[in-house]
């Protein structure tokens, strides 16, 4: 009984967390030129990078289409960054970080992580979608610790 409790407190912190940051920060996603600068915590480790990039992305496939277009990066030299660029090139999207790109099918991806109280907010951006999830620090990596939020634009 008592760890049941103490799963459903962890399951509201983090859906609590989620919509907090997702409101916080949602006015902030888009500046005149487009989606903001990714960032990533500099802290945050190549396996945690690697697991939360690679569950993130079948995410965006699912609601883009797998390697359907280029994506346009905003990196930021994390180890989040160049997990997520090696994600979406194993799922056949081709990746840029040019952001002068002529293509008119290209799809600008930001990315935005953010640690409190021992968990990360991971979350992608583009001009139609957002896909955020929160994630708990395990041996291996990490690991989902809330279900996968969606929102769609327009």
């Amino acid at each position: 009984m008592a760890s049941h409790f103490f799963t459903s407190c962890r399951r509201a912190r983090a859906a609590a967390f989620l919509l907090t940051a997702a409101l916080l920060s949602g006015c902030t996603t888009f500046g005149t030129d487009g989606l903001v600068a990714s960032t990533a915590p500099a802290e945050l480790s190549a396996p945690a990078a690697s697991a939360v990039a690679g569950d993130l992305v079948p995410r965006l496939a699912e609601q883009i289409g797998q390697g359907k277009a280029t994506i346009v990066l905003k990196p930021d030299g994390s180890a989040f960054g160049s997990a997520l660029e090696t994600s979406l090139r194993g799922w056949g999207y081709a990746v840029t970080t040019d952001q002068e790109t002529k293509d008119p099918n290209a799809i600008r991806l930001a990315y935005v992580l953010a640690s409190m109280e021992g968990q990360m907010l991971a979350r992608l951006s583009t001009g139609s979608i957002e896909i955020g999830r929160v994630y708990s620090a395990t041996a291996t990596g990490a690991a989902p610790a809330s279900p996968v939020s969606v929102m769609k634009r327009g």
